[in-house]
């Protein structure tokens, strides 16, 4: 059985290249993605390397493999005893027959296959982003962070009155990879003297103010409606709703545990500040807690 092309071995030569051409062009590829290239490069190289890999393998089996068509007679599958041997003695002894004849062309191939696959994988790791590291558990509050809206402006200690609500974040947030995601609270004023929502938090709530994290346990939604008259945060996707009088603990809808709290201060001139961080993580629960 002979090769459908007339000259083989410059059949192959040219075969090769087409297929080293489209490995040039899914590296390419990796490397535009890589450094965020314009999209019509993505495009272009992508569709380069594929479209010449797949063109070079079907060139391949197209001149360079035996002509058909092929018939055989049914029969019994299994070959005699001594066809079985002849067929080993083929492929072993003398490197494989027609199986074997296209060592560099296999070797191609299979290196742009895997070139393909490798940058294919490109979109998928750096779309993830880059790794969380600690930002699951923790977030930019600290002792003596200032609380400031959303311009950046610091909490007064008499800008609320009493049942006003503004969001905070930490002073500086701007600047932050987290920004305004993880560190993002509410802050209400409940009243004008200090407020205890719960045992062991005596100091947390100077001038009647309480801060909650916005982001809901259930689904991290925003956690941004309040019912003055009820003293409930309100959650506007699954209408989970938290008293804040008492830790922010969920008494309605479906979110599993309470809005972790901020405890805060007054400094000398009248700013709100953190005491310190968050008394759990934010956000909606990846672990079992009780």
């Amino acid at each position: 059985m002979q090769p459908s092309a007339r000259n083989p071995e410059r059949t192959e030569r040219y075969i090769a290249l087409i297929m080293v051409l489209g490995i040039a062009g899914c590296i390419g590829f990796g490397w535009a993605y890589w450094v965020n290239a314009e999209p019509w490069i993505l495009g272009a190289t992508l569709g380069a390397g594929a479209l010449l890999l797949g063109f070079g393998v079907t060139a391949w089996g197209k001149y360079l493999m035996p002509r058909g068509p092929f018939v055989e007679e049914r029969h019994d599958l299994r070959g005699t005893d001594v066809e079985r041997e002849r067929f080993a003695a083929a492929v072993v002894q003398r490197g494989g027959g027609i199986l074997g004849r296209r060592p560099v062309l296999a070797g191609i191939a299979g290196f742009g296959m895997a070139a393909f696959g490798v940058v294919l994988a490109f979109p998928l790791i750096r779309s993830l982003g880059p790794l969380p590291k600690k930002t699951l558990t923790e977030t930019d509050w600290k002792y003596g962070t200032y609380l400031v809206d959303s311009t950046g402006r610091p909490i007064h200690v008499d800008d609320l009155a009493v049942g006003g609500i503004v969001t905070v974040f930490p002073k500086g947030y701007q600047d932050t990879e987290k920004g305004q995601a993880v560190d993002q609270s509410v802050l209400i004023r409940l009243s004008t003297t200090p407020v205890i929502t719960q045992p062991g938090r005596e100091k947390w709530g100077p001038a009647g103010y309480v801060a909650y994290s916005k982001l809901c346990t259930h689904l991290g939604c925003p956690v941004g409606l309040y019912e003055q008259q009820l003293e409930q945060l309100v959650c506007p996707c699954h209408q989970s709703m938290f008293n804040v009088n008492n830790g922010a603990v969920p008494n309605f809808g479906p979110a599993p545990r309470p809005l972790p709290q901020l405890p805060l201060f007054v400094d000398g001139r009248g700013y709100v500040r953190a005491r310190s961080g968050f008394n759990q993580p934010v956000g909606p629960g990846y672990w079992e807690r009780s």
